[in-house]
């Protein structure tokens, strides 16, 4: 899974617009429940409101993150940014060193968001989304994925009902480990068909068996876009040194690059994905 931010994604904002605020609130994780902090964005006015929960990818929150968080704000949604890293003491995650978490844990945080939004008065329990990127993409579809769902159950893990109304993944990692697993919800795959770090193969593999099998599952791959195609001002370049297990003969390495057009189409397919699954009556 991708390790190594480019620089475009280092910079953390401690204050977010006037409309942002610090929050924290325990994962679900049996027994020993971890505190995780994050961002919440909640548009004007009393709700109630869908919202949308972001998982980071291993870079962390970043400047990027906010902006989409703020996006979202802007079309009507509480955004609620989770910072799984911070929760750790984790700095670097993309870096080809550092221990990949269990995945229990990045699930466990993200349950533990959802139980957080059903406690806001002003968040309609049955319009919640969620949306991850690179590392947290893998996330995104797993809290929709049926036999991810059972296994988490198994370890007395259970998603505050009706869990998650519909999910995005951008880019993202470990689509390996779910091509013959089944998501519940609606979920969108969005990537590009270059990409180096996050291969696009097992994702396309993961969608089309998941459609024979009934589920509301789509894949749009961007001609020529590589990873960080939605990071603005990301230029094209090559990072040496970041994990990459599709490079096992040299360990690391990964294209990154933004990329306007797959970026302004992203953004309509998210807001028609999200409208249709989040905000119709």
């Amino acid at each position: 899974m991708p390790r190594r931010p480019s620089v475009a994604l280092l910079a953390v904002f401690a204050l977010v617009g006037c409309a942002s605020t610090r929050v924290a609130f325990p994962n679900l994780t049996p027994g020993a429940p971890l505190r995780v902090p994050g961002w919440e964005l909640r548009p004007a006015g009393g709700g109630p409101f869908p919202a949308v929960v972001l998982l980071h990818g291993c870079h962390g929150v970043s400047a990027s993150t906010h902006d989409w968080a703020r996006w979202f704000r802007e079309r009507g949604y509480v955004a609620l940014i989770v910072d799984s890293w911070a929760a750790r003491g984790i700095g670097n995650g993309c870096d080809a060193k550092t221990p990949d978490l269990p995945s229990t844990e990045r699930f466990d945080d993200t349950g533990g968001a959802l139980r957080f939004l059903h406690t806001q008065p002003f968040v309609d329990p049955a319009r919640i989304g969620v949306i991850g990127w690179s590392n947290g993409g893998v996330f995104s579809i797993a809290v929709v994925n049926g036999p991810s769902l059972e296994r988490a159950r198994r370890r007395g893990v259970t998603l505050s009902p009706p869990g998650f109304a519909a999910a995005i993944a951008v880019y993202p990692g470990g689509c390996y480990s779910l091509v013959n697993e089944l998501v519940t919800r609606p979920l969108l795959v969005l990537m590009g068909d270059a990409d180096d770090w996050t291969l696009p193969g097992p994702c396309v593999e993961m969608v089309a068996n998941m459609r024979r099998r009934g589920a509301d599952t789509t894949i749009v791959l961007y001609p020529r876009a590589v990873h960080y195609f939605d990071v603005v001002d990301q230029r094209q370049t090559y990072l040496p040194d970041v994990g990459n297990r599709n490079k096992p003969d040299e360990c690391c390495g990964a294209t990154v690059g933004f990329d306007a057009a797959a970026f302004v189409d992203a953004q309509r397919r998210v807001e028609d994905f999200f409208g249709y699954h989040l905000k119709r009556n």
